[in-house]
């Protein structure tokens, strides 16, 4: 007999699978999400696939569509233009904050990342080390009010899918940019951390919106005349 801490349980472990795919792009936007079939396909009962849908909606990810339920949110131009901005005001501020507060371990550990991304070229372990980039950047600038910030709003970017560091050359140009933000945070300039992490995060979104614009069938807003 399953306990609802059982039930639980298994309902969290759904929902980190289902944001895994949505970050790995085997989910997209405008995808439907039917209970029984993701119920086989995780292993579970519907019970933690409805809990972990539940969750997804409280997130943002999922809407609920009239005729067909459940289906990952399909964002327009202005939303994705918006993300960006405050994607680049709260990590330009993360490291703003990591110059002044972080360790020379932490220095050291963000340096070391970003050589071995250096080393991953443009493949699966290079976004992995992206990501705990980012991560470590943000646990250095020790402002915990921040990182629940970037954390929703890392959520909301997953609908997007996969990382654009899949584009060719993107992946070295973000070492590069990561290199430019170190740079700043090891002389302890603030200022120019913020700067540099903000063209950094610009730059992925002019990568992005290239990207979005050259599918088959755009997000609704994203035609000739707006790019």
């Amino acid at each position: 007999m399953t306990t609802d801490e059982d039930s639980t349980s298994q309902g969290n472990a759904a929902y980190v699978r289902l944001l895994a795919e949505l970050r790995e792009g085997r989910l997209n936007p405008g995808d439907r999400l039917r209970e029984t079939e993701l119920a086989e396909r995780l292993g579970v009962s519907r019970t933690p696939v409805r809990e972990a849908i539940r969750q997804l909606e409280a997130d943002g990810i999922v809407t609920h569509v009239p005729r067909q339920g459940a289906t990952i949110r399909t964002l327009d131009y202005a939303e994705v233009m918006e993300l960006y901005e405050m994607r680049a005001v709260l990590e330009g501020t993360a490291a703003r904050l990591a110059a002044r507060a972080a360790s020379d371990i932490e220095i050291e550990e963000l340096i070391d990342m970003n050589r071995q991304m250096a080393v991953a070229g443009n493949g699966p372990e290079a976004f992995v080390l992206n990501r705990q980039f980012h991560a470590a950047l943000l646990d250095a600038a020790k402002n915990r009010f921040l990182a629940k910030s970037i954390h929703t709003l890392q959520k909301a970017l997953m609908i997007l899918g996969p990382t654009t560091l899949t584009e060719p050359d993107r992946a070295e140009k973000a070492v590069e940019e990561h290199f430019g933000v170190l740079d700043a945070i090891k002389v302890r300039d603030g200022s120019l951390a913020e700067a540099v992490m903000r063209a950094h995060i610009e730059a992925a979104q002019r990568v992005r919106v290239r990207a979005l614009r050259a599918l088959p069938d755009r997000a609704p807003g994203f035609d000739g005349d707006l790019l």
